[in-house]
């Protein structure tokens, strides 16, 4: 089973989910590796740099994970990766996101490819290149991550429509940082509504230490994933 962590919009807590999909499925006793094709935003702290979406998996996996494996570009800008590369005279190339991608899955039982920001951010804006396409030439299915707050269906609907438009198979939507209030229960409704998909409902993590002690075990989604290992395998 391998399959892409995608998000509705940026910071929607793609890379959280990203770590509780990891452990969980590490749990069942498969070889997981999560991979950030595109990585942007050098941090420096206690006299080395680091970059926090790859940190946090290594920092919770629960096997040891390679760091050649877990990402193929990092840009030291905070910024859309296309505009990151070309402040250092870069060009992300998709065929060597898709090669590495290719060669991870012969080696794990599981990859998590998790994106960048939303589906139609640019990685190359001269080539008119976004992760969308990408994610259309992986040839793989998609967890989508969104918010619960005001403005979720909205961004939800859509990028479930572009992703059916180009028929890639939505495996469940993971509904991020809800504190449990009467709108973002009828927002998780509504959107539910439309499309009746596995799903998980993820509360307000305070800390990144917290994803230690937290289970997604218990929701439809991670059943859809397991199931959908099992039939591969």
């Amino acid at each position: 089973m391998h399959f892409w962590v995608v998000g509705t919009d940026t910071d929607v807590g793609k890379t959280v989910v990203t770590t509780l999909l990891m452990r969980q499925l590490q749990q069942e006793h498969l070889q997981v590796i999560p991979y950030k094709p595109v990585q942007t935003g050098e941090i420096y702290g206690n006299g080395h740099s680091y970059y926090e979406d790859t940190a946090m998996y290594q920092k919770y996996s629960l096997q040891k994970l390679k760091e050649a494996h877990l990402n193929s570009y990092s840009l030291k800008e905070a910024a859309s990766p296309h505009f990151a590369a070309q402040l250092e005279s870069q060009q992300i190339e998709v065929d060597k996101l898709l090669q590495h991608i290719e060669e991870l899955q012969q080696s794990y039982d599981v990859v998590i490819c998790e994106g960048a920001g939303g589906l139609f951010v640019p990685l190359d804006s001269e080539k008119q290149l976004t992760l969308l396409e990408v994610i259309v030439h992986s040839q793989l299915p998609v967890v989508v991550v969104t918010r619960t707050s005001l403005g979720t269906i909205n961004h939800t609907l859509l990028t479930m429509e572009a992703l059916q438009a180009r028929q890639i198979e939505v495996l469940g939507i993971a509904f991020n940082g809800c504190t449990g209030s009467r709108l973002e229960q009828d927002n998780i409704k509504t959107i539910l509504t439309y499309h009746p998909i596995p799903y998980a409902i993820i509360p307000p993590l305070q800390n990144h230490a917290q994803l230690g002690a937290y289970s997604i075990k218990a929701t439809s989604l991670f059943e859809r994933l397991y199931v959908y290992e099992s039939t591969i395998h």
